[in-house]
C-alpha cells in the first residue's frame, strides 16, 4: 500500500524499464521506506513502481518525510553491484523537528547532542558568558511530539560580576583561494587582540574574542559561513571580512542585522557607496586612491593625453570609471580605452594603432604577464612609452615562468623596463609609535615571530597584515569611545543584539571619527568609509623597483626624490609631437606673375590713355570709346586682383587675412563685370540691331549710346548687389585646411602637420555656384552672340569682330580655369598659377585685340595725324557739318517714304477698280451671249492678253510708277523711263474705268 502513495516528478526513462523487467539478477530488491515517510523513485511511473521488484545497479532512491518531519540518517541510498544498498548499517528515520529558537541563547552558549537538526531525542545544554547568570533549566529535551520539555532559559546580567565581559567579532579570513590573505592577516589580527585585551586603558571591562572561518575568497562559501555566524551563538558585535567579493556580500546583508562591517582587505571602488553599504568601513584603501596619484604624475610630467587597458572585472572597471572622471576634471584626455577578458592581444594592437604613449594598465598579475608579452611583440615600449601598473604585484612577477605566454624572461624584462607603479602605503615608512605603542619595524618583527619564520613572499596577505592589525585597533578604539555615551543612555555594549539600532549608531559614529597613528600609517576614514592613505610611487630601474616618491592625497602633497630614470633624454611626450607648418605660395612664382600683372596694368594704362587722347578721331568714335575705356579699367582691376590673390600668411598676419580676401573678391568681381560687361554690351547691341528682319532693321539702326552705358550699369549693379549680399549674410573669413601628417627624415618623434589658409565662408559652395552659374551663362551667351554677328559689318561699332574674338578667348579661359582651380584648391602653387595666369592672359588678349589694331591703323594710315590737324584747324566745324548732312539725309529719307506710301495707296485703288470691272463683265456675259449668238462678234481676248493686277506691281526694291514724275526728286528722274510701259497701262486703266458709268 505504501508504494501507491509515492509521487514521481521527474521524466520517465523507458530504457531503464526494460532491464528492470527482464533481469532477475544483478540488481537490488526494493526496500521499505521509513515510518512516516516514503521513497522517491527517480524515472519511474506509478504503474512501473507497482510492478517492479528489482532495481538496477547504480540506481538511487531518496527518502522523503511527511509534514514537519525530517530525515535522520542517510537520505539517499544507491544500489551496489553486490545487490545491496549503501549505508544499510545506518537507519533512516522520519522524526519531528523541534523549534530552532531554543538552539540559540543571547549572551550565552548552546550545545546540541547529538549535533545536527533539533529532532526527537536531541538534548540542549545551556551556559552563560562571563558576567551573566542563567535563569531557568540548563538542559532541555526534544520530545516525540516535536516540543521541548522545558522553557527556554535566559542569561541575565550579573551586577556583582567583576571580571571582563566578552565581545565577539565574526571574521572571515581567506586562508586559501584566489587571494589567501588570511595566512598573514589572521596572525596579525590575533596579535592586535592580545595587545588590546592586555591594555587597561582600552575596554577595561571587556575582552574581545575573534570567531573566524575560512571564506576561501569565494562569495558562495562566504554566504554559508555568514549564515552560521549570524544564526549561531554568541552574538557578534562586528563583522570583519576580507576580499572585495566577500565584503560586498557581507556588507550588503549586514544592514539587515544592524551590524558594522570593518574590512581589512577590500579595494573595490564599488564598496564606496553609502546608500548600498551604509555600515561599511575598511582599513584597506579603495583602488581609486591610486588615481589621484596618477593624475598628479600626469600633471607633473605635463601629459594631457593617456590611454588605458583593463581586465574586464568589476574592481578594475570601477577604478577606471573613477580615473576617467578625475582626468576629465584635470583637463586630461583618455584617447583610447581598451579592455579584455582573457586574451589581451587585440587590445594591445589597438593601443599600437592609436599611437598610445602613456598607458595605464589595470589587471591581475597573471594577466600582466600576458599583456607585456604582447607589448614586446608589438614594440609598445621603450623611450616613447610609459606604463602605469598596480604596485601590489610580486617584485619578480615578470620573471616568473608562465606556460600561458611564449615570451622569454629576457623579452619580458626588456618590455617592462621603466614602468611606473603606484601602491598604497601599507606600512608606515616613518619610525613613529602609534596607538599600539609599536613602530612599523617592531610590528614586522613580531609578525615574523608569529609566522614561525615563513618566507614573507610565500605568505599570502603579508603586505596587507598591517591593515588587519590596524583594523582591530580601529574597532577597539571605536568601541572604547562608545562606552561613555551608551552608559549615559543606560545602555551597555553587552546589551547589543541584532535588533538594537542605537548601539550600532554609536559604533558607527565612533568609527567615522577615528583618527590615530597605526603601523600602516595614519588611520582615518572618508565620508564613504574608505581609508585615506599615502601612495608609494616606484619605478622599475635595471630590473628592480626603486622608490621615486610618495603622494598624500588628503594633503595633496607630493614628496619627490628626483631619482626617476628614463630610457630617453627625459619623460616621453604623451603623443607624437605634431609641428604645424603652413604651406605658403612660392615666392618666385608670385614674383613672376606679379611682374606680368604689373606689365598688364601698364599696358592697360597705355591703352586707356590712347583711347581718351584719340576720342575725337572718327574711327575711335565709331568703336564706342567709353565702353572701351570701361574694358581697359576692368582689365586693370582684374590684373590688380592678382596681387591679393598671392598674398598669404607669409606676408601678413592671420587677423588681416579676411581683408585680403575681400580685396580678392571685389577686385576680381567688379573687374570682370567692367571688362567683360562692356564687351558683352557691344556684341549684344550689334546682334539686336543687325540680325533682325529686313522690314524692321531700318527702324532700329539708329543706336543711342545711353542704352549701351545702361546695359553695362545693369550688369555691374547685379554683381555689386550679389557681392554685397554675400558679404553681409556670409562674410569671408580665414579657414585652415589640414593635410595628412608627414614624418620628417631621421628618428625624430615628431610629425609635420601641413596647413593651408583659405578664404571661405559658411556656404561657400552655394555662393560660388550662384556666381559661377550667372557668369557662365553670360560667357555662353557672349560666345553665341559673337558667332551670330561674325559676318555683320557696321560703322556704328566698328570693332565688334575684335570684341567677339576677345569674348571667345576670355570665355574659354574662364570655363577651363574655374573648375581646375576648384579641383586644385589644396595645391596653393598650382591653384594660384592657373587662376593668375588665366587673369593675365585674358586681360592681355582683351587689351591687345581691342586696342592694338586701332593704334596700328591710326599710325600706319596717318588718320591719327591728318584728322588731328584738321581738328586743330577747323575746331568743331567738322563735327557740325557731319551732323547737318546727317539731318538732311534723314529729312529726304522721310519725304521719300511719304511719296512711296501715296503711290502704294493709288495702286491699291486701281486694283480695286479693275476687280470691280472684271466682276461686272462676268455677270453680263451669259445674257448677252444668248441674244447675239447668230451675230458675229469679235472673240474675247485670250486670258493671257488681259492684264493681271499682279503684273502692275513693280519689281522688288523699286517704288511704284507714277505719272507725276515731276514731283520726284532729281535723283530719281533718270529712272523714269523704266516705268513707261507701266505708265501707258495705267492710262488705259484710267480710260477703261469710265465704262461702268455708261450703264448707270
Amino acid at each position: 500500500m505504501a508504494r501507491t502513495l509515492f509521487l514521481i516528478f521527474l521524466y520517465s526513462l523507458p530504457s531503464l524499464v526494460v532491464p528492470i523487467h527482464n533481469s532477475s539478477a544483478g540488481g537490488c530488491v526494493i526496500i521499505r521506506p521509513p515510518r512516516d515517510g516514503g521513497i522517491r523513485y527517480r524515472g519511474l511511473t506509478q504503474e512501473q513502481i507497482r510492478s517492479v521488484q528489482i532495481l538496477p545497479v547504480d540506481y538511487e532512491i531518496e527518502y522523503i518525510c511527511r509534514g514537519n518531519r525530517v530525515i535522520v540518517g542517510p537520505k539517499v541510498r544507491k544500489c551496489l553491484p553486490n545487490g545491496t544498498w549503501t549505508d544499510m548499517t545506518q537507519h533512516s528515520r522520519c522524526l519531528l523537528l523541534c523549534p530552532r529558537v531554543w538552539t540559540s541563547l543571547e549572551n550565552g552558549r548552546v550545545a546540541l547532542k547529538p549535533p545536527g537538526p533539533p529532532v526527537e531525542g536531541t538534548v540542549l545544554h545551556y551556559s552563560c558568558h562571563a558576567g551573566f547568570i542563567l535563569e531557568g533549566r540548563n538542559i532541555s529535551h526534544c520530545t516525540k511530539l516535536g516540543k521541548w520539555d522545558s522553557p527556554k532559559p535566559t542569561c541575565l546580567y550579573d551586577r556583582n560580576y567583576t571580571g571582563k565581559k566578552k565581545l565577539y567579532i565574526g571574521a572571515l579570513f581567506p586562508m586559501s583561494g584566489g587571494w589567501p590573505g588570511g595566512q598573514a592577516c589572521l596572525p596579525s589580527a590575533q596579535m592586535a587582540l592580545d595587545l588590546v585585551n592586555n591594555r587597561s586603558d582600552i575596554l577595561p571591562d571587556y575582552e574581545l574574542e575573534l570567531i573566524h572561518y575560512d571564506s576561501m575568497c569565494d562569495p558562495g562559501e562566504a554566504t554559508k559561513l555568514l549564515y552560521d555566524l549570524l544564526y549561531t551563538e554568541p552574538i557578534k558585535i562586528v563583522l570583519m571580512p576580507g576580499c572585495s567579493g566577500v565584503s560586498t556580500l557581507v556588507a550588503e546583508a549586514a544592514r539587515m542585522w544592524n551590524l558594522i562591517v570593518l574590512s581589512y582587505g577590500s579595494s573595490s571602488p564599488a564598496l564606496s557607496n553609502r546608500q548600498r553599504f551604509p555600515t561599511f568601513f575598511r582599513t584597506h584603501p579603495s583602488a581609486t586612491l591610486h588615481n589621484p596619484t596618477r593624475v598628479q604624475l600626469f600633471q607633473k610630467w605635463k601629459w594631457t593625453r593617456i590611454a588605458t587597458i583593463q581586465q574586464t572585472t568589476e574592481v578594475f572597471t570601477s577604478t577606471l570609471d573613477d580615473l576617467e572622471q578625475r582626468v576629465k576634471e584635470a583637463g586630461i584626455e583618455i584617447s583610447v580605452r581598451q579592455s579584455f577578458l582573457t586574451d589581451p592581444a587585440v587590445a594591445v594592437k589597438n593601443l599600437k594603432r592609436q599611437d598610445a604613449r602613456i598607458i595605464v594598465g589595470l589587471f591581475y598579475e597573471t594577466e600582466a604577464r600576458k599583456v607585456f608579452c604582447e607589448v614586446f611583440k608589438e614594440k609598445l615600449y621603450g623611450k616613447k612609452h610609459v606604463w602605469f601598473l598596480i604596485g601590489w604585484y610580486a617584485d619578480n612577477w615578470f620573471k616568473i615562468k608562465d606556460p600561458a605566454i611564449n615570451c622569454t624572461v629576457e623579452n619580458m624584462t626588456e618590455a617592462v623596463e621603466g614602468h611606473v607603479t603606484t601602491e598604497i602605503v601599507m606600512l608606515n615608512p616613518e619610525t613613529i609609535r602609534g596607538a599600539s605603542n609599536l613602530t612599523s619595524q617592531e610590528f614586522l618583527a613580531a609578525l615574523m615571530s608569529r609566522l614561525g619564520g615563513k618566507n614573507p613572499e610565500e605568505t599570502g596577505g603579508f603586505q596587507e597584515a598591517p591593515l588587519a592589525y590596524d583594523a582591530v585597533w580601529a574597532l577597539a578604539l571605536a568601541l572604547n569611545k562608545t562606552v561613555a555615551p551608551l552608559k549615559a543612555k543606560g545602555r551597555r555594549l553587552e546589551d547589543f543584539n541584532y535588533n538594537n539600532h542605537d548601539i550600532t549608531a554609536e559604533i558607527y559614529r565612533a568609527l567615522n571619527t577615528s583618527s590615530f597613528e597605526g603601523v600602516s600609517g595614519h588611520v582615518v576614514f572618508d565620508a564613504q568609509g574608505s581609508r585615506m592613505a599615502m601612495t608609494l610611487i616606484e619605478q622599475l630601474q635595471g630590473g628592480s623597483y626603486k622608490k621615486i616618491g610618495y603622494y598624500d592625497s588628503s594633503q595633496k602633497n607630493l614628496s619627490w626624490f628626483g631619482n626617476d630614470v628614463w630610457i630617453g633624454a627625459g619623460p616621453p611626450a604623451d603623443r607624437t609631437v605634431v609641428i604645424e607648418e603652413f604651406r605658403f605660395l612660392s615666392q618666385k612664382l608670385f614674383a613672376a606673375v606679379s611682374v606680368f600683372a604689373g606689365l598688364g596694368i601698364l599696358l592697360g594704362i597705355v591703352c586707356l590713355t590712347f583711347n581718351i587722347y584719340n576720342g575725337n578721331v572718327r574711327y575711335i568714335q565709331n568703336s564706342q570709346p567709353y565702353l572701351n575705356n570701361m574694358t581697359a579699367v576692368g582689365c586693370m582691376m582684374a590684373l590688380a586682383a592678382v596681387f591679393p590673390l598671392g598674398i598669404d600668411g607669409h606676408h601678413i598676419h592671420s587677423s588681416q587675412f579676411p581683408v585680403v580676401c575681400q580685396f580678392r573678391l571685389w577686385l576680381l568681381g567688379l573687374g570682370f563685370s567692367l571688362a567683360y560687361g562692356s564687351m558683352f554690351t557691344k556684341i549684344w547691341w550689334v546682334h539686336t540691331l543687325f540680325t533682325k528682319k529686313e522690314d524692321k532693321k531700318e527702324k532700329k539702326k539708329h543706336l543711342e549710346p545711353w542704352k549701351l552705358y545702361a546695359t553695362v550699369g545693369v550688369l555691374l549693379a547685379i554683381d555689386f548687389l550679389s557681392l554685397m549680399i554675400w558679404q553681409i549674410m556670409d562674410p569671408l573669413h580665414i579657414t585652415v585646411e589640414k593635410f595628412t601628417k608627414e614624418a620628417p627624415k631621421g628618428d625624430l618623434d615628431v610629425l609635420i602637420q601641413p596647413l593651408l589658409e583659405h578664404c571661405s565662408s559658411e556656404k561657400m559652395n552655394t555662393w560660388l555656384g550662384v556666381v559661377y552659374g550667372y557668369k557662365g551663362l553670360l560667357l555662353l551667351l557672349g560666345i553665341f552672340l559673337a558667332y551670330e554677328t561674325k559676318s555683320v559689318s557696321t560703322e556704328k561699332i566698328n570693332d565688334h569682330r575684335a570684341v567677339g574674338m576677345a569674348i571667345y578667348n576670355v570665355a574659354v579661359l574662364c570655363m577651363i580655369t574655374a573648375p581646375v582651380t576648384m579641383i586644385l584648391t589644396s595645391q596653393q602653387d598650382a591653384s594660384f598659377a592657373f587662376a593668375s595666369l588665366a587673369i593675365v592672359f585674358s586681360a592681355y588678349i582683351t587689351l591687345v585685340v581691342l586696342f592694338v589694331p586701332k593704334m596700328r591703323r591710326l599710325i600706319t594710315r596717318g588718320e591719327w595725324q591728318s584728322e588731328q590737324q584738321d581738328t586743330l584747324k577747323t575746331g568743331s566745324s567738322t563735327n557740325n557739318n557731319d551732323e547737318e548732312k546727317s539731318r538732311q539725309l534723314e529729312r529726304e529719307n522721310r519725304e521719300l517714304q511719304k511719296i512711296i506710301q501715296e503711290k502704294e495707296e493709288r495702286v491699291s485703288a486701281l486694283r480695286n477698280q479693275l476687280a470691280e470691272r472684271q466682276a461686272l463683265r462676268n455677270r453680263r456675259r451669259p445674257s448677252t451671249g444668248t441674244a447675239n449668238q447668230n451675230h458675229s462678234a469679235p472673240p474675247p481676248p485670250p486670258p493671257s492678253s488681259q492684264p493681271d493686277p499682279k503684273s502692275l506691281l513693280p519689281p522688288p526694291g523699286y517704288p511704284n510708277p507714277a505719272t507725276d514724275n515731276h514731283s520726284l526728286p532729281p535723283s530719281f528722274s533718270n529712272s523714269s523711263n523704266l516705268y513707261q510701259a507701266d505708265s501707258k497701262m495705267s492710262r488705259n486703266h484710267c480710260h477703261n474705268s469710265q465704262i461702268p458709268l455708261l450703264y448707270k
